[in-house]
């Protein structure tokens, strides 16, 4: 038994013993009162009397009266444009020495602040995750071995008081000089920007190092370990990094991946889940029996839960204002939820754009059931991502595929509404075939579908392309590695773009499909 790997996990049990945020809801209360009394003189803090509200007999509930709604849009035209210009004192004391360039499915590309809190409470968050890893039943060697984190690029672009980059980048580019020797691929491959040529150095020197565990969006991730075992000639990752034990997913549902990733395995993982946005490091998996995450209520991060109903939100992306919002004592399981958070960073009842579900109340624990902006809805169906997942997993167990990228729209076809669907896979199966099975598998999960499936939905259509033009999408539009995610669903302009792409890449999807079938 290593003797430094055994010191390490019994620190790190004993750790877990007194860090307790204690009752959650008294956890947010201390956590929302810090947040006012830090930013009370900031112009933010000023306009929306945050002085008056900490003089109320509840904070909580003068805070919702007094302070509006907001997502990015709002935040940035009304507040944030005025933090990236350089001035001081805005949302949050001082200036942010970070913007985190946020890498989603939006057309646009983001400004998040990154306060030097704000890089604080992620880092706190992280050793809160190792040390969640005390509840897995590791073997103490474990602790000894290293991390890899597949992230953003640690170049950031200097701008002229403050630097730029995806969350990922800049977290990673102030690691801890403790746990540098730990972190692979270390700062100097991490700071390449073009992400083939990092993937292929991390590909030349694997052998050189002791992976533990992995860390960073599942795409990604099995893009990675397919060029290691592709460039030393083996048949899994663990025969060049057999103490690998950990995967710690986030970014997406890790649900489609598990399959083709298992097949890159030599051994069965543990995999966790985290969730960390560019907005700071929401929430994490406490322990092996649940694919759930539990907030972390007291770490500079206030969270607020609007139930999500029909028509809250609006045409600009915003909630409606009528909307109530609850704090976590009265979340209830089972029901969707828009995620509000404030932040030390300087984000006040900020939509980050996710839907979350309580699986759990008594632990207060949540999966992302969807995001905001990718419901599909317009013919009432309230069909959410977490649902087309769903969706797509049973195609997998049924067809025994491994789909792990698609994309859908709702278009107009003859004046009627259907629903378009791209699935990834480098298998043939009849288009017609699965788009039956996946509308039989989600009437059955959703009634609403259901019955708009015998309205104004009239039809469903599935059209399978190698999976690897998903990836080629976002090579094509500058988002490969990082925190980047394929969007699930595509609004009309993106999606006319998309299907453009596919058609001048239609030689190129007809012979990987017919070689595939030919195997």
């Amino acid at each position: 038994m290593p003797v430094i790997g055994a010191l390490l996990k019994k620190l790190i049990e004993f750790s877990d013993t007194f860090v307790n945020e204690g009752n959650p809801a008294e956890a947010q209360e201390k956590v929302l009162r810090a947040l006012l009394e830090k930013a009370k003189d900031t112009a933010f803090g000023q306009h929306y009397q945050f002085e008056a509200i900490l003089a109320s007999p509840s904070i909580s509930d003068a805070f919702a009266a007094r302070v509006p709604f907001h997502n990015y849009d709002k935040m940035h035209s009304e507040w944030w444009h005025k933090v990236l210009a350089g001035e001081a004192d805005i949302t949050w004391p001082g200036k942010p020495h970070y913007f985190a360039l946020s890498s989603g499915t939006t057309s646009h590309s983001k400004h998040i602040p990154v306060t030097d809190e704000m890089l604080a409470s992620i880092r706190t968050s992280a050793i809160r995750q190792i040390m969640s890893l005390s509840e897995f039943n590791l073997p103490p060697s474990f602790f000894e071995k290293q991390i890899m984190m597949l992230g953003s690029s640690t170049h950031l672009k200097e701008k002229e008081d403050h630097k730029e980059g995806e969350i990922s980048g800049i977290s990673a580019s102030n690691i801890p000089f403790w746990f540098r020797s730990y972190y692979k691929p270390g700062i100097e491959i991490s700071s390449i920007d073009d992400w083939d040529t990092r993937i292929e150095q991390i590909a030349q020197h694997a052998k050189e190092w002791d992976i533990g565990s992995l860390s960073g969006i599942p795409a990604w991730i099995e893009l990675m370990l397919k060029r290691v075992i592709e460039y030393h000639k083996v048949d899994t990752i663990h025969d060049i990094w057999p103490n690998l034990m950990v995967y710690a997913s986030g970014g997406v549902a890790l649900g489609p991946y598990k399959s083709s990733l298992d097949k890159l395995f030599g051994r069965p993982m543990i995999y966790t889940d985290t969730y960390l946005a560019s907005e700071g490091f929401l929430a994490f998996q406490h322990r092996p029996d649940t694919e759930s995450m539990r907030p972390v209520f007291d770490n500079g991060i206030y969270f607020e839960f609007v139930p999500f109903e029909e028509n809250i939100i609006q045409e600009d992306g915003g909630i409606d204002p009528s909307a109530k919002a609850i704090s976590i004592e009265y979340v209830q399981e089972g029901i969707d939820y828009v995620l509000l958070i404030s932040t030390v960073s300087g984000a006040w009842r900020y939509m980050i754009g996710d839907t979350v579900r309580f699986t759990d109340k008594s632990r207060y624990e949540f999966i992302i059931s969807g995001r905001t902006k990718f419901f599909l809805n317009a013919v009432g169906c309230q069909l959410s991502v977490n649902q087309m997942e769903q969706g797509i997993q049973e195609l997998n167990q049924h067809f025994s595929m491994d789909i792990t990228e698609f994309t859908v729209a709702e278009v107009r076809r003859d004046g009627q509404f259907i629903h378009q669907w791209y699935v990834g896979a480098n298998t043939v199966i009849d288009n017609e075939q699965i788009a039956v099975h996946l509308d039989h598998t989600l009437c059955e999960i959703n009634k609403n579908y259901a019955v708009a499936r015998s309205r104004a939905l009239k039809d469903v259509k599935v059209t399978v392309i190698p999976t690897q033009l998903f990836h080629d999408w976002n090579a094509a539009t500058k988002k490969l590695g990082g925190q980047t995610k394929v969007p699930r669903v595509m609004k009309e302009q993106q999606f006319n773009e998309w299907e453009e792409f596919v058609k001048s890449h239609s030689e190129e999807v007809t012979n990987a499909m017919t070689s595939s079938g030919d195997k």
